[in-house]
């Protein structure tokens, strides 16, 4: 095998690899040969189907299989001789000029960067730490309750935590909305689902009042011919109803599906709520971390392909979101100068975080893995299902791992830096972004 190195640009490299023909050629005979021993076709006995019967059916698939394995294996090959560090998969390009005793192909790929020193040891860092208290279990009951509350009209004026369904239109100068007729909607009264000076409009209204009201828009209302403008509208109220919430008792508590009473229950809520707390934590002080050591260790090149397929991936889940909820119209269909941003600050830690998992030996255990993946299973219906979907799919497992693995390089920082503890409590862990 000969192997021959072009560099590109300071980052990217092309790589001419030379394998001889009979390497591929060798294998091929093999695997067709053991076809033709062990495949069952109808019409022929088992090791005797004809050499011509069994190119014909399998010769493409096995030449493809043969191919793509020698290529890959040369290439390994030639990356370890050559020691480098390729940061992604590479391009490959087959030459079909060359000459039949060669198979010739060009891998185009960048390595890994140079990154310098990454001493850790002066890096101030601030870890924070929480606790569940009996408040914050009162609070999520409360929060459960007011999910389970149910609704009845009244024959009076609508107040706070009403919800009143009304029909409306609005004028703002030449504008109206809707463009015909009225429409509809609904909100509970001081849920901050709608906007303030709409939300006043409706209170001391009663089923069948209408009214006339000079409204505000804020500046992000959803239908941009009245947003942050003033507009006439006219409201009439369809009905006004109050809630009743269920009593937190055993049925309450059997409605979740937890036997055991209500010992039981309040037990399951908060280990919800710390199990919440711990991704929190987790979240905050892996981003804290991750942000320090990428503002403290910069002035290398990073790989482009790496940046590329990033802004790529942001991409498509702003599409997907948007597809979702049924938005597809508004979703962009190119990159944005932000999604760029966001994929080289992403791809500026990884680096960092991979070249101190390598420096530093550091390998995610299979019992954080495990937990990780029991953590993500148990936000779904069915864990069990989720489980064995992750253990069937090589990729999700693989981007597993590598979460795994930064989880442990971050625990190992805090363990080297200067770290500062600080609490808080679960309200406020839980409101901070994360």
């Amino acid at each position: 095998m000969q192997v021959s190195i072009e560099q590109v640009s300071t980052l990217e490299r092309k790589m001419t690899v030379r394998v001889p023909a009979a390497r591929y050629e060798e294998r091929v005979r093999d695997r067709m040969r053991e076809l033709g021993q062990n495949v069952r076709l109808k019409g022929f006995r088992p090791g005797k189907v004809p050499a011509t019967v069994i190119e014909k059916r399998f010769g493409e698939q096995v030449r493809s299989e043969i191919l793509g394995d020698v290529i890959g294996g040369s290439f390994q090959e030639a990356i370890s001789k050559e020691k480098l560090r390729p940061a992604m998969s590479p391009r490959i390009a087959r030459d079909n000029d060359a000459p039949k005793e060669e198979l010739v192909y060009t891998a185009t790929f960048d390595v890994m960067p140079e990154v310098g020193d990454v001493d850790v040891a002066n890096l101030a860092l601030t870890r924070l730490d929480s606790k569940v208290e009996d408040a914050d279990v009162d609070r999520m009951i409360e929060t459960l309750r007011q999910q389970r509350r149910q609704w009845a009209p009244v024959e009076r004026a609508a107040h706070a935590a009403d919800m009143v369904v009304f029909e409306f239109s609005a004028q703002a100068d030449d504008y109206r909305f809707p463009a015909s007729g009225i429409e509809r909607a609904g909100t509970v009264i001081g849920s901050g689902a709608l906007f303030k000076g709409f939300e006043d409009a409706l209170l001391g209204l009663s089923a069948g009042d209408e009214k006339q009201a000079r409204i505000e828009f804020p500046a992000e209302f959803r239908d941009i011919g009245l947003a942050g403008k003033q507009a006439d509208v006219n409201i009439k109220v369809v009905r006004v109803q109050e809630a009743s919430l269920p009593e937190v008792d055993q049925a309450f508590a059997a409605s979740f599906g937890i036997a055991g009473g209500l010992d039981k229950f309040r037990q399951d809520v908060r280990a919800n709520l710390e199990r919440e707390m711990r991704t929190a934590l987790n979240g905050r002080n892996k981003l804290h971390a991750v942000d320090t050591l990428v503002f403290t260790f910069k002035g290398f090149d990073l790989p482009q392909s790496r940046i590329e397929a990033e802004t790529r991936a942001l991409l498509a889940q702003t599409q997907e979101a948007a597809a979702r909820n049924n938005r597809e119209a508004e979703a962009p269909t190119e990159p944005t100068e932000q999604m760029r941003t966001v994929a080289r600050n992403r791809v500026h830690a990884s680096v960092l975080l991979e070249e101190l998992s390598i420096r530093n030996q550091i390998r995610p255990t299979q019992q954080r893995v495990s937990e990780m993946l029991t953590t993500i299973a148990s936000t779904y219906e069915e864990p069990q299902k989720v489980v064995e979907m992750y253990l069937r799919d090589q990729q999700l497992m693989a981007g597993l791992r590598i979460r795994a693995m930064e989880d442990e390089v971050v625990d190992w920082i805090f363990e080297h830096a200067k770290v500062a503890p600080q609490f808080v409590n679960f309200q406020q862990l839980m409101q901070a972004p994360r």
